[in-house]
């Protein structure tokens, strides 16, 4: 089910590492391994049938394991994949990725790009050297959807267990299965089977074109941390110290639906209230929406909306490029 010869989109590869590109000492072994080992040229020849449906071009961004991201390394891609699209002849992108943080930079990539082309991130849970990797069937697909028309405008994706999930939705649930990958609000928005694409729906938060964050000549991102809530909560001191170590957020993973302990709270009030810092509700539950009191309002919180504490971290830093207001805030996680 490949592309014709004479019409085969042009498809770059750029690799940052990961479970996918890496090694372990036994073709048995899916743990102690060694993640971002491979490089991008080994993990395209592992798959001969990509030439059936793309032509391939590979370059390696960073080789890390992906619970080492940094902003660094998220402002190099971003920008590298907004240069590659602006050219004619560049048709779509895929990214491989660590699954730890593949969801995060996912997010962050689906605020920041800006091309209505496929950009698709794909991982393994399997290291390349497994004897049931699932990296190369992941990759096929991978390509296979940023090659696909119907793959325009849809955001920035992730491919996964022949699953294709929004950017923004998507999140990982297991810390080993290879069914790791779902989006606990609204499912997945297609399917992929044999190299062929069928898209089922759409994620109606706004995004890459049409959102107003760029980091175009950007160095640094403005640092936000998350603190937990939890029984007997004492984070008062880790919120101290994420302050004065600059933080210009916080986002707080509430339990239930946002809710923070008292003396994690009263802390929190007192430094909105001399505008210290902006504080996002979000919630250690996994799906479902984050209300605000008429209170918490007037106080100058901010709701996250549905994303979980790391994905709201990650608006917050690029909502924080615009403004300091908490309304103004709480209207950008409404929209994006």
């Amino acid at each position: 089910m490949g592309v014709s010869a004479f019409a085969k989109p042009n498809v770059v590869i750029l690799a940052t590492g990961g479970t996918i590109a890496g090694e372990a000492k036994s073709e048995l072994a899916t743990t102690g391994y060694k993640a971002g080992s491979l490089g991008v040229d080994v993990l395209i020849n592992a798959v001969p049938d990509l030439v059936n449906i793309a032509n391939i071009s590979g370059e390696q961004i960073a080789n890390i394991d992906s619970s080492n991201m940094t902003d660094e390394i998220w402002l190099k891609l971003a920008n590298r994949i907004n240069t590659l699209l602006k050219d004619s002849k560049v048709d779509g992108i895929v990214i491989t990725h660590g699954t730890d943080t593949m969801e995060e930079t996912a997010y962050f990539l689906n605020l920041v790009v800006k091309s209505n082309k496929p950009v698709v991130l794909v991982g393994a849970m399997r290291p390349a050297t497994a004897i049931s990797a699932d990296g190369p069937k992941n990759l096929y697909n991978a390509v296979a959807l940023a090659s696909s028309k119907e793959a325009k405008d849809k955001g920035v994706m992730i491919a996964m267990n022949d699953k294709v999930y929004s950017a923004r939705e998507v999140t990982k649930t297991h810390t080993l299965n290879v069914e790791t990958f779902k989006a606990p609000n609204s499912g997945e928005i297609a399917y992929i089977v044999d190299g062929k694409v069928f898209f089922n729906s759409n994620s109606i938060k706004l995004h890459t074109k049409k959102s107003p964050f760029d980091i175009k000549g950007l160095k640094a991102l403005p640092k936000v941390d998350i603190v937990y809530t939890y029984s007997n909560d004492g984070s008062k001191v880790a919120v101290e110290a994420f302050l004065n170590s600059g933080s210009k957020g916080i986002v707080v993973a509430g339990s239930g639906a946002g809710s923070i302990h008292e003396n994690q709270k009263n802390y929190l009030i007192e430094l909105l209230k001399d505008k210290k810092i902006v504080v996002a509700k979000s919630s250690r539950v996994g799906s479902g929406l984050v209300p605000l009191s008429a209170e918490e309002v007037e106080q100058g919180f901010v709701s996250a909306n549905n994303l979980n504490p790391q994905k709201a971290r990650v608006l917050l830093m690029l909502a924080l490029t615009k403004t300091t207001d908490p309304k103004e805030i709480n209207k950008i996680f409404e929209q994006y």
